[in-house]
């Protein structure tokens, strides 16, 4: 559960949050990414209201979950194709091909899911949220189920998010790679969100301005 959870992420910047589990890490990442509604406080996300901008901030916001979000039944090219086609955009094979050369499943296009391992189907996943080109990236674990060469793609995923001025949340348990990928540790403790490690320093100025939010979970 939350309660009064105050954050500024800036463009540029990686912030990686620690937590116990039931601090609430996965609930403030539901917040901003619009799927659960705060019962109190305010959030700006690139210069949009929260509650009020959510189809404006769905655009500009990708969120990598616990849950994968990929469908079984369908291969790993039909995946990406439906994703294309939920942002309004043509489900073009070469655009797919280069997606799942990325995360190294350069073979598997044709392939139904419900055959990948569960680290495949992470990297198909993390795929599908390189597709959408978003300014502001929330990765909730996204180091699970992952080889050290998957591991590394998502590092690669996040230092190239940080590279184009864009921005990024990491939930993680991992303390050393949490140190590693960010510019700033947090935890959530109590509800509230506190600086951690040698990086710390004030939120304030940036894109991502979250006040007092308060929520279950």
């Amino acid at each position: 559960m939350l309660r009064g959870a105050n954050l500024t992420v800036r463009p540029g910047e990686v912030v990686a949050i620690l937590g116990r589990n039931g601090s609430g890490k996965t609930t403030l990442l539901r917040i901003i990414a619009t799927l659960l509604r705060p019962t109190r406080g305010t959030g700006v996300i690139l210069g949009l209201d929260l509650a009020r901008d959510g189809d404006a901030v769905r655009r500009r916001v990708a969120l990598l979950g616990h849950t994968n979000a990929i469908y079984p039944d369908l291969t790993a090219a039909e995946n990406l194709a439906f994703a294309l086609r939920m942002l309004g955009r043509p489900a073009d094979r070469a655009v797919i091909e280069n997606a799942l050369g990325a995360i190294g499943l350069p073979g598997e296009a044709d392939t139904r899911v419900r055959g990948f391992s569960a680290g495949m189907q992470r990297r198909l996943a993390l795929a599908r949220v390189g597709l959408l080109d978003p300014r502001l990236l929330l990765l909730d674990e996204p180091y699970s189920s992952l080889d050290p060469e998957g591991a590394e793609l998502v590092t690669a995923r996040i230092a190239k998010m940080r590279d184009a001025g864009g921005s990024a949340m990491v939930v993680t348990h991992d303390v050393v790679r949490a140190r590693r990928i960010a510019d700033r540790v947090v935890a959530l403790d109590g509800g509230r969100v506190v600086p951690c490690g040698p990086n710390d320093y004030p939120f304030n100025g940036g894109a991502t301005e979250l006040s007092a939010l308060g929520g279950e979970g």
